[in-house]
């Protein structure tokens, strides 16, 4: 499926906060780097969590992804740093950014992107809140994947984010598509997760729901580790679950 996109790039994006994006976006990226990819990540969240994500310490004054959207915007190259994941290169967060004011160009990031013509795949992990950050992180993708924590709140901003989806692909990115939706934090046994996982298959289809991943506390410690999970706990259940989740991604 991804690497059918016209240009290989996914937006993980959702309405609502602490579904799961950073931990995704951080984790997708590692296995398709593992898999001899070259990945650039790219955190459009001012809360700058992919850096603390992959051990890297962001300072105020370093080049990062909120410099393209100034008045003399650097080159994409200049903001772009090495990780210690080989294959996956990062463009950072500004933490103290606090928005864009006079303008509205929805297409600022889409053409930062077209200098990253060595990449194989670009991801971008996106803001909840709708502003023209996010507007640009949707308007520059290929397609959107959608974490969601299976409970009535995250089913709530899978829809609100369907609804802005749709707006951005009638009149800013027609080549859109949405990829899929992917449950985190999911427990079977936990007839509410099973509620909404079915509601949401009936929405969007059994086809858009990707497996999902289980709740695992080894990945909240690689998180604070700095590492992907493939690498703090190879053999854990978050591991396996985003090992899986890649693969069917790769192969739909």
């Amino acid at each position: 499926m991804l690497e059918q996109l016209t240009r290989p790039i996914l937006a993980i994006s959702n309405r609502k906060g602490g579904t799961g994006k950073t931990t995704t976006a951080v984790n997708l990226a590692a296995e398709l780097a593992a898999r001899q990819y070259r990945v650039l990540l790219v955190d459009t969240d001012s809360q700058g969590h992919c850096a603390l994500g992959l051990g890297i310490r962001w300072r105020p004054g370093q080049p990062n992804l909120h410099d393209l959207f100034s008045d003399r915007p650097p080159s994409l190259q200049e903001v772009i740093l090495k990780t210690a994941t080989p294959g996956l290169d990062l463009v950072a967060a500004n933490t103290r950014f606090e928005g864009l004011w006079g303008t509205e160009d929805t297409g600022i990031l889409k053409r930062a992107l077209e200098e990253a013509q060595d990449y194989d795949f670009i991801l971008l992990d996106t803001p909840p809140s709708v502003d023209l950050v996010l507007i640009n992180a949707l308007t520059a993708a290929s397609g959107v994947l959608i974490p969601a924590v299976p409970h009535h709140l995250g089913a709530e901003g899978v829809r609100q984010l369907t609804q802005l989806f749709y707006r951005v692909a009638s009149r800013d990115n027609p080549g859109l598509k949405l990829l899929g939706i992917v449950p985190v934090m999911a427990d079977p046994q936990v007839p509410g997760h099973r509620e909404v996982v079915e509601e949401l298959k009936k929405a969007f289809g059994p086809g858009r729901m990707l497996r999902g991943v289980r709740r695992d506390q080894r990945l909240a410690e690689a998180f604070a580790a700095g590492q992907p999970i493939r690498q703090y706990a190879g053999r854990s259940r978050g591991a396996m679950d985003y090992f899986m989740m890649t693969e069917q991604l790769l192969k739909i």
